[in-house]
């Protein structure tokens, strides 16, 4: 475990330099203080990115994000009711105080309980055609095409190991064979994959209705063609944080209208905006759904995720948006695979 002064920022200090500190470290916080160490806020990865949902820059100071009114235990609180506490709010992280408030420990749950593996399952769709890539997809499916010396889908794969998720449905159809043949089921890993057999295509949550088993907890699903640095775990605790049935993982897309954008009221010319600016959120084709959401999926019946969200917005479901903020490309033409191959080293070497 690193030093607790290494969590230690200031609350003048840019999001951005409190990024690195928390990407750095296991703890996944920092801890906002004062020159004597009193607490003065806790910042995760999900403050962050409910501040970029806000607008917030990332060289804005990270007081602005921060969490002002942390959950924290007193110095004289034994171990047992640290865990008992951090189980009933579902707190990953417990900052332990002395009487003037100083940072005395921070108390995590995954040491307390002496585990750090995840039993979601990871459903990662890889039945796909790879249509527009071609000549390349002929005689080998996209998630076994080789991006660096392995395979799409276990680079995907070992990202997820690496979070310490162990248990894989993997979903087939174009190939599904040679995909089989490759992974096996997942021993090489010491992991779990089963798969799921789509004899017709069915969308990205249509196979989902396929899964044999009956799910106790929220599972993530992922396109197969995807290769990014999320932190899976954030992920999900992002996900459990915000109450949500089902949440989408976004990206920030901009582009640039090359032409002066005209402002009307009726016949009156009101304003010239030269060559604007216009950013989005877009799908980042990475989710996190609870089991209550899988009973809206028709059985054997196309249905993609798309559906699945509006259908779950329109029964007010309450569904979270979880910004990307990390490396992400979609392998989805030649360009792509080959930009995929040349940052490969610098991503994921």
């Amino acid at each position: 475990m690193k030093p607790i002064q290494e969590l230690f920022v200031s609350p003048d200090q840019s999001i951005l330099d409190v990024l690195q500190i928390i990407d750095r470290g296991s703890m996944q916080i920092a801890l906002v203080v004062d020159e004597e160490r009193h607490l003065l806020g806790t910042v995760t990865d999900g403050d962050v990115r409910r501040g970029i949902l806000r607008g917030i820059g990332l060289d804005s100071p990270v007081s602005m994000v921060m969490n002002r009114e942390p959950r924290t235990a007193r110095l004289d609180m034994d171990r047992d009711m640290i865990l008992s506490v951090m189980q009933y709010l579902n707190l990953r992280q417990f900052p332990v105080l002395d009487e003037a408030g100083r940072v005395v420990r921070l108390d995590l749950l995954d040491d307390l309980l002496q585990r750090n593996s995840r039993d979601n399952w990871v459903v990662l769709m890889a039945g796909g055609l790879g249509s527009r890539l071609g000549e390349m997809t002929k005689d080998c499916p996209k998630p076994l095409l080789k991006i660096g010396m392995k395979p799409i889908l276990e680079v995907i794969l070992e990202s997820f190991i690496s979070n310490g998720f162990h248990r894989f449905y993997i979903s087939v159809n174009y190939k599904a064979d040679m995909i089989k043949d490759y992974f096996g089921d997942g021993s090489r890993w010491g992991i779990e994959i089963r798969y799921i057999h789509e004899g017709k295509r069915l969308g990205t949550a249509g196979a989902l209705s396929l899964i044999p088993e009956i799910l106790t907890q929220p599972i993530i699903v992922m396109n197969g063609d995807l290769l990014t640095k999320v932190n899976f775990r954030q992920l999900v605790d992002f996900h459990v944080e915000a109450k949500a049935k089902a949440t989408m993982c976004v990206r920030e897309y901009e582009f640039q209208i090359p032409y002066g954008v005209v402002q009307v009221e009726n016949h009156r010319l009101r304003k010239i905006e030269e060559k604007p600016l216009q950013k989005f959120f877009v799908n980042g084709g990475i989710y996190v759904i609870d089991p209550e959401i899988l009973q809206i999926i028709a059985k054997d019946t196309f249905f993609d995720m798309p559906t699945l969200f509006d259908e779950a917005i329109r029964r007010e479901f309450n569904t979270a948006v979880f910004p990307i903020r990390e490396y992400w490309i979609d392998i989805g033409r030649k360009d792509d695979f080959d930009r995929a191959n040349g940052e490969f080293m610098e991503n994921f070497g």
